[in-house]
């Protein structure tokens, strides 16, 4: 079969894809999403990505979210639409990127479904912001509405460096988006879903209370995934519609899972080293059974 994977071809991401396909008789092209176009006519409608035909893949997979333009980002998830409308399995569907890649979109559809999250704020005005500074207990942690991988991600434990950083973050036009600080015992849990499957590490920082891989936090193995833990994972896949996806679950200091996260565009190469598990090739294999479902239907 013939995938196209959105992303750069000399991401680690790809090259282990490409390793596994080389093993599984499939073909891989990587393709970024700037190269993107599509033609509107009498006969029909043609999407490519440079030279390339999309339509002649069997599938797409999207290893990447670049930003972008409002018009850009909009563009690029209509072609995406376009294409899983024709009948081409696009993983994520585009709902589901678009519903994962914003944290309060994806936080509303974690809580709607009935799972535990912190308890959050968005607003646009600085008195809004420093009341719910307040209510929050004064220890908050403010995000980004999209990004990953810690980015962008700060504790405020202090009234005036806080007021500093919801000032700076409306003189940006941003919104301010902030989050209670749930103490917890140094370590998260990281849910990749692959379809039915199911694969755990526990992310551990002694020196930073972020626990992310990026900001110096290691990877433990979870040989045995606890099936409350997998079944809060699943809830929170399905709420957002993903097919592939990272789930972050914090056990708080209280005793309480928190879901903090649904990562759309999921990474694995601390987990494929750390339980030593070909995930790439789970991937592929997804893919090619994405295919034959559709064309069953």
């Amino acid at each position: 079969m013939q995938f196209a994977i959105l992303g750069s071809a000399e991401s680690w991401y790809f090259k282990d894809l490409e390793r596994a396909a080389s093993a599984m008789d499939h073909q891989i092209t990587a393709l970024p999403f700037s190269s993107i176009s599509a033609t509107v006519g009498q006969q029909g409608q043609r999407m490519a990505a440079g030279q390339q035909s999309l339509h002649q893949f069997d599938a797409v997979l999207v290893r990447t979210m670049p930003p972008g333009s409002l018009e850009q980002v909009v563009f690029r998830m209509d072609v995406l639409d376009s294409l899983s409308r024709q009948g081409i399995p696009v993983i994520n569907p585009p709902a589901a990127i678009e519903a994962a890649v914003d944290k309060y979109r994806a936080l509303s559809r974690l809580q709607e479904s009935g799972l535990q999250v912190p308890r959050t704020f968005v607003c646009q005005t600085l008195d809004e912001a420093m009341e719910a500074f307040d209510e929050l207990g004064e220890d908050v942690v403010i995000k980004p509405i999209f990004g990953g991988e810690g980015r962008g991600i700060s504790r405020l434990a202090d009234r005036d460096l806080a007021m500093h950083a919801f000032k700076l973050l409306l003189q940006l036009k941003a919104v301010v988006y902030l989050q209670q600080f749930i103490p917890h015992h140094g370590y998260d849990i990281r849910v990749l879903v692959i379809g039915d499957q199911l694969l755990a590490i526990r992310r551990c920082s002694e020196n930073d209370w972020r626990t992310n891989i990026g900001r110096g936090g290691r990877a433990e193995p979870v040989s045995s995934l606890d099936p409350a833990l997998a079944e809060l994972a699943r809830r929170a896949v399905a709420s957002v519609g993903a097919l592939v996806a990272g789930v972050d679950i914090l056990p708080g200091r209280d005793g309480t899972y928190y879901l903090l996260e649904v990562n759309g565009v999921p990474g694995w190469k601390a987990l494929a080293h750390s339980l030593d598990v070909d995930v790439a090739s789970l991937m592929l294999d997804l893919l090619a059974g994405q295919v034959a479902a559709a064309s069953w239907s």
